[in-house]
């Protein structure tokens, strides 16, 4: 009895929130089509807060950003937008029509073709849809050697044998692809700068020496914390520490 009516309340709770996300979405929408994009702002914050995280909603509060001409915040959410659609050229493009309007031109590393070729592919999706991907090979495995088991045709047989070993080989690849993101996503931390203009210094306090500066908008890693210092490093190569006030992680959903 307690089980059941503690379902009915929870299932009553996540459509009631729905709901109010819709029509928070809505509102938004609206205030943003009508140019009032400091109330649009806070509606889509307002998702956020009721812990709807989607690319929808951060794509849209960057374009609000950008509007409002504040270009860290515009940037921090389409990059957030990109952890969860990595392959939406509307995204990149606002992001890169953001990013061309930042004072730092930072030049990223050279990577070999090999290199780019192996994050060409893992990149077209996220681990999570990498892991749905492998689900779905592996039933239709199942379904090709079932009928594979039970036909009585050779022919029939031999193309169900043949589909059923290449949905088990993608799905392994799968597998072996959502592992990859995985791991490139738990040792990654970008982040976003959000301080106008924050000093890099060699070591974490401030009277170690200045190594370079760096202005808001800037994306950086971050490879360690130390108390209220983040070591960073930039998409040159350049590493260096800067306090944590001055960043914003981009995986802080």
């Amino acid at each position: 009895m307690f089980k059941k009516l503690a379902t009915l309340i929870s299932l009553f709770t996540v459509l009631f929130c729905a709901a109010q996300n819709n029509k928070l979405f809505e509102q938004a929408t609206a205030a943003y089509n009508t140019g009032d994009y400091d109330k649009a702002v806070s509606y889509y914050e307002d998702i956020l807060n009721n812990d709807e995280h989607s690319s929808a909603v951060y794509y849209n509060l960057g374009n609000s950003y950008y509007k409002l001409n504040m270009i860290a915040e515009s940037i921090y959410y389409y990059e957030k937008a990109l952890l969860l659609s990595p392959n939406d050229n509307e995204i990149k493009t606002n992001l890169s029509y953001a990013q061309n309007m930042t004072i730092d031109a930072i030049d990223t590393m050279p990577e070999t073709g090999l290199s780019k070729l192996y994050k060409n592919i893992t990149g077209k999706l996220t681990f999570d849809q990498w892991a749905y991907t492998a689900i779905v090979f592996m039933l239709l495995f199942v379904l090709l050697y079932i009928l594979f088991y039970n036909s009585n045709y050779s022919t029939r047989k031999r193309w169900t044998f043949i589909g059923s070993l290449l949905a088990l080989f993608f799905c392994l690849i799968s597998v072996l692809f959502a592992f990859i993101q995985r791991n490139d996503f738990d040792e990654n931390q970008p982040a976003i700068i959000f301080s106008e203009e924050s000093i890099v210094k060699s070591e974490p306090n401030d009277a170690s020496a200045e190594v370079f500066l760096i202005h808001a908008g800037t994306k950086v890693n971050v490879l360690e914390k130390l108390n209220d210092w983040n070591k960073i490093r930039l998409a040159d190569g350049k590493t260096g520490w800067i306090q944590n006030n001055e960043l914003k992680l981009l995986k802080d959903f």
